[in-house]
């Protein structure tokens, strides 16, 4: 087990010296084990679809196993340590804005199901297009308190009424207040 550790240490060496962003270490893994996942059933089902006769199949297979090649060579490159410059790539990817990567993670993934619409293009590629879609939420960041966001409601309440405080300010500048009416007659004959 020491061996695999440190092969996966000596694999992503950068990762121990990224500032925290704020990211919980659980959409961290799970965006990098969904990409993993999803990228080796692209290369799976990608494989199993060259035994295609459709021109459009085959083409979307061959796009979805290089899909599948190139999310395995950026989320574990340890996979990949027989390729000189796998490692130098993905360190280069890992430096980018979270944005980057979603980005182009949905976009590879779309491909090939636009290209042939079944089952083994679809579930692999919903794979790799998740990944891309938990990115995206890291590029988000980090959700306020709930202190941070009454004060930033309050100030921005404040900014819309001139200072004044207005206990009746409503959501919708056009509603009208809730007038009272007597229960409704029930006609018994």
């Amino acid at each position: 087990m020491d061996k695999v550790i440190g092969l996966l240490s000596k694999a992503n060496p950068n990762q121990a010296n990224q500032p925290d962003d704020g990211t919980p270490w659980y959409l961290k893994y799970g965006a990098k084990a969904l990409g993993i996942i999803g990228a080796f059933f692209c290369v799976l089902f990608g494989l199993f679809g060259l035994l295609t006769l459709s021109m459009f199949c085959l083409i979307s297979t061959i796009i979805q196993i290089l899909v599948g090649l190139v999310v395995i060579a950026v989320e574990a490159p340890f996979c990949c340590m027989f390729i000189d410059h796998v490692q130098t790539i993905a360190t280069k990817i890992d430096e980018r804005p979270h944005w980057n990567r979603a980005a182009v993670y949905c976009i590879l993934a779309i491909f090939p199901v636009v290209l042939c619409p079944e089952l083994g293009s679809i579930f692999p590629c919903a794979l790799v297009f998740g990944c891309g879609v938990l990115y995206g939420m890291m590029a988000l960041g980090k959700k306020a308190s709930l202190d941070e966001m009454r004060v930033a409601a309050t100030q921005q309440q404040q900014q819309q009424t001139g200072g004044k405080s207005a206990p009746g300010v409503n959501l919708v500048s056009n509603a009208q207040p809730i007038a009272h009416s007597a229960p409704p007659f029930v006609n018994t004959v």
